[in-house]
């Protein structure tokens, strides 16, 4: 199973749209297909405030995984955080995700990234596994904390 990963344009919203539904089903995220497009179809027209890569053939993606980007004094410059990442459940359990989350970063290095959060649930021992393979640790000492609007 391939975990390439495309960066991906409008041309990719067709494909990206049914993933990103049966992500925001899987986890529970109530969201219209508008609201989905809305949020992803800037991404996809290069805004500077994140990306989407489709993981696997861009004909026929097996997944996606957005990052969005932020600036750190603490971790000296562009920080990214995932703000999902999703395979499908059928090619799940191979290594792809572990792919994608060693290749990633190692990409956006390479654009001056210094630091690539991403959220985990406290129940979700696999995710927490996959995470930690893939060299990413717990904070000692800090939470996630979130204020909508």
């Amino acid at each position: 199973m391939s975990a390439a990963l495309t960066l991906a344009n409008l041309d990719h919203l067709d494909r990206l749209l049914p993933l990103v539904a049966a992500f925001h089903a899987e986890a529970g995220i109530e969201t219209s297909e508008q609201q989905r497009a809305d949020g992803i179809t800037p991404l996809l027209e290069g805004s500077p405030h994140g990306a989407v890569y489709l993981i696997g053939p861009p004909r026929a993606p097996i997944g996606y995984i957005v990052v969005s980007f932020g600036w750190s004094l603490e971790f000296g410059g562009m920080d990214g955080f995932v703000d999902e990442l999703f395979i499908r459940p059928g090619v799940r359990g191979r290594g792809v995700a572990s792919e994608v989350l060693i290749a990633l970063p190692r990409a956006l290095a390479d654009v001056g990234l210094k630091a690539l959060h991403l959220e985990v649930s406290k129940e979700n021992a696999s995710a927490q596994r996959l995470y930690t393979r893939a060299g990413f640790g717990l904070r000692t000492g800090y939470h996630l904390m979130t204020r909508t609007f």
